[in-house]
């Protein structure tokens, strides 16, 4: 908690230093962008296999969790114990990234947009997969179904 607290100030300092203005709102589209390139972040930061050696320090393999993603358990005391709980669990991750990425639209927009986009996309990427996945065990179970009338 401390250390979003300095890490959030620590950007409102920043953003005073170069007079930086923050929008006058925030769009739908931007809403969006951030709510998904946020929700696919913390998934990919806390869950997935390719993002697994970053959280090694902090963890320990339990078992596959889904497609491409694992749960783990958490390693250590104190300092360690903490960051594995925030770096395994998305819901906790998940304040740390859209504030990272709203600071973004804050200071750099247009990078933070390609950001977002990109991430959003990949998540969309991934519904299809699951989907296509899904629909093929289902006509195979059809299929097998069929064959044993």
């Amino acid at each position: 908690m401390a250390a979003y607290a300095v890490g959030t100030a620590a950007l409102t300092v920043l953003g005073r230093a170069r007079r930086v203005r923050l929008p006058e709102r925030v769009s739908v589209a931007d809403t969006v962008l951030l709510s998904v390139a946020t929700h696919k972040a913390s998934r990919l930061f806390a869950k997935d296999a390719v993002t697994s050696p970053l959280r090694a320090p902090f963890t320990t393999y339990s078992e596959p969790a889904g497609e491409a993603e694992l749960n783990e358990s958490v390693r250590g005391h104190g300092v360690r114990h903490a960051v594995g709980e925030l770096v395994t669990c998305p819901f906790c991750l998940s304040v740390w990234v859209a504030t990272a990425l709203t600071a973004g639209l804050v200071f750099a927009p247009r990078m933070t947009r390609l950001v977002n986009t990109m991430l959003t996309a990949v998540a969309v990427s991934d519904l299809l997969q699951l989907g296509y996945d899904g629909s093929k065990q289902l006509l195979h179970a059809a299929g097998a179904k069929a064959n044993d009338d």
